[in-house]
């Protein structure tokens, strides 16, 4: 859970043409990919993203031997992927500078394969398993764009939770992809609640109004599900 946090919303460089694919294009944990596949996808679907193309991983699953990387919102993202990620600042809101680096211009999934099962990982051993493909130093884009935000907005991004006034790329780069979302409607407004964390533990709810956090939550739930009062709002 902790390792589909941290990598989630994680920009990189692609080091080789990666092609759209509708089934995850296997790599192994040497780095060996499979070359009939990757041939077979780049020619039948085109490339999702070019050597040096800038590239965000959306999605994480783990599944028995695998774990399969979702990449620019996968073979259905949209070609401008990229224009999603917002700054809000003193005039409204505007685009992250990331044009600075060339954006893929769309998407696909990877499949790291394990040889007897996904073993426990921390984020460095995968992006080390994923070295022949991606680039996870040249982080020029994320860090411009954490930049460009008010600094309550850095300080939480780096510090790993949610603040009121963040949108939902910001909450994204601080806990990565909730457990469970949530959307109702109160008093005829539209909330959607984004939760993390699963009993027995902490859970974190995060409620957005119009795509911007109005209130973070936190409870802890017990086996069977009890949950015990709430915390103070943050």
């Amino acid at each position: 859970m902790w390792l589909t946090r941290e990598l989630t919303a994680e920009f990189a460089t692609a080091k080789r043409e990666l092609p759209r694919a509708k089934k995850a294009l296997p790599i192994d944990t040497s780095g060996k990919i499979d070359e009939e596949a990757w041939t077979d996808a780049l020619t039948e679907y085109g490339p999702a993203a070019r050597a040096g193309d800038l590239v965000q991983i959306t999605k994480i699953e783990y599944e028995d031997k695998r774990l399969v990387f979702e990449i620019n919102g996968g073979f259905k993202g949209g070609r401008k992927w990229y224009e999603r990620i917002q700054v809000t600042g003193g005039a409204g809101v505007r685009t992250a500078p990331i044009r600075q680096v060339s954006a893929a211009p769309a998407g696909t999934s990877i499949a790291l394969v394990f040889p007897s099962g996904v073993p426990p990982l921390e984020a460095k051993e995968v992006k080390q398993y994923l070295a022949s493909l991606f680039d996870f130093e040249q982080r020029s884009a994320t860090e411009q764009y954490v930049k460009s935000l008010p600094e309550p907005f850095q300080a939480a991004i780096h510090e790993k939770r949610a603040v009121e006034g963040m949108d939902q790329d910001m909450v994204l780069l601080a806990l990565g992809r909730p457990d469970s979302k949530v959307r109702e409607t109160i008093d005829g407004v539209e909330v959607e609640d984004w939760i993390y964390g699963k009993p027995p533990g902490k859970i974190v709810f995060v409620r957005f109004q119009r795509r911007k956090v109005v209130e973070i939550r936190e409870r802890y739930a017990g086996l069977g599900g009890s949950v015990a009062p709430p915390l103070e709002p943050k």
